[in-house]
């Protein structure tokens, strides 16, 4: 038995993290765009004397903790053989939210097959981002797509989005090398400013919740939070001169809104270019 599922891709321009003993009411307040890239899952699962599961990502064989995990929290201790196989069309560790679509396309394909509901699979993928650091916002962005402002961290019911209207050209670009989120989730003093301008930048967003606020607080957040290198400072100030941008938290990356081509243009020298668009549906079945 196998299904297939998509979930987009989810930059988040800022956050506040927020902890909670209970794993449903942990995440994120802040704000980000759900894209049209993402990640395609198909999963295979057939009764085994064991527990087995197998990961491919690109065509590859790859160890992938966060999915694992998501599917775990799902499946408990059945003895079946888990076959998953991931098309990624973006890095992972760039901001971009590839192991949260990851988690969410696995999560979304199993359910379809096991007759579990799409809010199961939310919650296995959420709480697997959470307890290991992968992310705090990123699944339940991507399971409602759109433009989003995550008001309450968490899941349903705890969990609340509002939606900003609109679809939108994006540009993508790809800097440096990948950052590592759990580093940056576990030191206490990055964490510090990250929480206080978080706040800021969510209370911003909520008196003029426009696109372009967004752009403008992300930038604010960005710039405040010192989690840019100067490298991403450079590309974010040459972009302002065709549109807006802003860092892809937590990547060497960033996300741009304008003039499309001469973005696409100017962005080039600073590293690899993606385009692509708003996804307004979210995580869903596609073999249907």
């Amino acid at each position: 038995m196998k299904a297939i599922a998509f979930a987009p891709g989810h930059i988040s321009g800022f956050f506040e993290p927020v902890y909670n003993d209970d794993l449903a009411k942990t995440g994120s307040r802040g704000a980000g765009i759900n894209i049209n890239l993402g990640a395609i899952s198909e999963v295979s699962i057939n009764n085994s004397t064991n527990q087995v599961f197998e990961f491919y990502i690109n065509n590859k064989k790859f160890d992938f903790p966060v999915v694992y995990l998501a599917l775990k929290n799902m499946v408990g201790e059945q003895p079946v053989h888990v076959l998953v196989k991931t098309h990624l069309e973006l890095p992972l560790g760039q901001g971009f939210g590839m192991s949260a679509a990851s988690a969410v396309s696995a999560t979304y394909a199993l359910a379809k097959i096991i007759n579990f509901s799409y809010a199961d699979a939310m919650k296995a993928s959420h709480f697997a981002e959470v307890q290991l650091k992968t992310g705090l916002g990123d699944v339940i962005a991507c399971c409602f797509g759109g433009i989003e402002i995550r008001r309450q961290p968490g899941i349903p019911p705890w969990g609340v989005i509002e939606h900003i209207p609109g679809i939108y050209d994006l540009i993508l670009c790809v800097i440096d090398k990948k950052i590592d989120t759990k580093k940056i989730l576990l030191n206490p003093e990055k964490i510090k400013n990250v929480v206080k301008y978080g706040r800021v930048c969510s209370r911003k967003l909520l008196e003029s919740p426009t696109v372009e606020n967004l752009f403008s607080v992300s930038k604010f957040f960005t710039k405040k939070t010192n989690l840019a290198s100067e490298l991403v400072i450079q590309a974010i100030e040459a972009a302002s001169e065709f549109g807006m941008a802003s860092m892809c938290m937590l990547g060497n990356s960033i996300f741009a809104i304008g003039q499309t081509d001469k973005l696409c243009e100017k962005l080039k020298s600073f590293g690899k270019v993606f385009t692509c668009t708003i996804d307004k549906y979210g995580a869903r079945i596609v073999n249907e």
